[in-house]
């Protein structure tokens, strides 16, 4: 498993899934998502005192990240992206 370092969040993509009312899955691997489920998170920065931040994200978390801010890991043949904590916008509940 991947454990992120400092104030970096190790996410995966969720997938699009397009299906028409009569039930056929629909595939555009042209579109791309910035929803995102966290899998791990970092510790942290660290502040002017050395004290360490923590992220106030966990896992399982579902997150909206920037666009092209990432960095893309195939590990087992998973693919995540590792994203800095400040790169992710929001968490949606």
């Amino acid at each position: 498993m991947i454990k992120p370092l400092n104030n970096n969040v190790v996410l995966k993509k969720d997938k699009i899934v397009k299906e028409t009312a009569s039930g056929i899955i629909l595939s555009n691997k042209e579109e791309q998502t910035e929803y995102a489920k966290v899998i791990a998170v970092g510790p942290g920065s660290k502040d002017e005192k050395g004290n360490v931040v923590p992220i106030d994200l966990k896992v399982n978390d579902k997150v909206i990240y920037k666009n092209y801010s990432s960095t893309n890991v195939k590990i087992d043949n998973e693919e995540y992206l590792i994203v800095d904590a400040s790169d992710i916008l929001a968490k949606i509940e």
